[in-house]
């Protein structure tokens, strides 16, 4: 069977930065990659610095050839199983049966977003229905975007779009309840108010152009809106771990895995970066993640190596002058 330092299971930016930066430290790394990226249906990735606007799947195959360049492996397939081998072994089960060891396992399985159940919308997500302004409101500035209210959070959410733009609409959606205080900003700021519940989205020639209420359309050529995003939790559940719901302003916005800054968890040998660890989190933070959480999983094995082989070489005054000898290149 073989054996890897560490097992990535995700490839998306966190998974191949962590890949990257271990393989830069000359570890054995495999990522396992099922193919399903959060950002999938997104035309470009924005604010990633020195590849602003590229197709995210272009990015992951850039990011592919870099881990391979360092002598990592990358592999289509999809992680059914972690199991415990022993205190220092990991192994990872693929749905085809296959399976292999590992020292270490990085989960970065992301999450995925769940929308609210308004017909026509998931349709649109990614296109002209969106929620992160820093990585889309600049394509829709000065553009008439509808903000679909999900909880108060999104009141929040409607101060941020309209920095990009004045012709930002609320859509109260019988999901929040609009004090005197929340009347007054959104007025202050320009913000058009609509009660009632989004009933549909309308759509002409492939593109979103209103947003129904009940007999009712509102223009807008833009929709936002504030979904549910869930850590892919299977693999969690099986190692023991849990997930924590994530509130804004008692609104329920995801579910993520509460572990130290640097992505270790309660389970032995096993580390998670990007999304899973925090929703919000943009491509660029992810693939930072990845990297940081990549180093600390390398020092860890570091620190392994030397019990390892205090273990198999106690010390002895031979063996330092053996290796002074050895390294140093002292006669003998």
């Amino acid at each position: 069977m073989n054996r890897y330092d560490v097992v990535i299971v995700g490839g998306g930016p966190a998974g191949l930065g962590a890949a990257v930066t271990l393989g830069r430290a000359r570890r054995d790394v495999l990522v396992v990659d099922a193919g399903a990226p959060r950002n999938a249906r997104a035309a470009q990735v924005n604010s990633y610095l020195g590849r602003e606007g590229i197709a995210p799947s272009e990015l992951l195959e850039i990011g592919r050839t870099e881990v391979e360049q360092y002598g990592g492996s990358v592999r289509s397939g999809t992680v059914v199983a972690v199991d415990r081998v022993d205190a220092a072994t990991l192994r990872v089960t693929l749905a085809d049966g296959a399976a292999v060891e590992a020292r270490r396992v990085l989960v970065a399985t992301g999450v995925v977003d769940e929308l609210p159940a308004i017909p026509g919308l998931s349709e649109r997500w990614g296109r002209d229905v969106l929620h992160c302004a820093y990585c889309h409101a600049w394509e829709v500035r000065d553009k008439a975007v509808a903000l679909i209210a999900g909880g108060a959070a999104s009141l929040h959410q409607a101060q941020l779009w309209r920095q990009w733009t004045d012709r930002v609409t609320f859509f109260a959606n019988d999901a929040v309840e609009l004090d005197d205080t929340a009347r007054a900003e959104l007025a202050a700021r320009g913000i058009a108010v609509v009660t009632g519940r989004v009933t549909g989205v309308e759509v002409i020639d492939d593109a979103l152009s209103g947003i129904r209420v009940g007999g009712t359309v509102i223009g807008a050529d833009a929709a936002v809106v504030f979904p549910l995003s869930a850590a892919r939790g299977g693999l969690l559940v099986q190692l023991g771990l849990r997930t924590e719901e994530q509130l804004m302003d008692d609104q329920v916005v995801g579910a993520t895995l509460a572990v130290d800054v640097m992505g270790a968890t309660g389970v032995p040998g096993v580390w998670v970066a990007g999304n899973v660890r925090g929703h919000r989190a943009q491509a660029i933070d992810a693939a930072a993640q990845g990297g940081q959480t990549g180093a600390m999983i390398n020092i860890d094995l570091v620190y392994e190596d030397v019990r390892e082989a205090v273990a198999l070489h106690p010390f002895t005054p031979e063996l330092e002058r053996e290796v002074a000898e050895r390294v140093l290149g002292l006669p003998k």
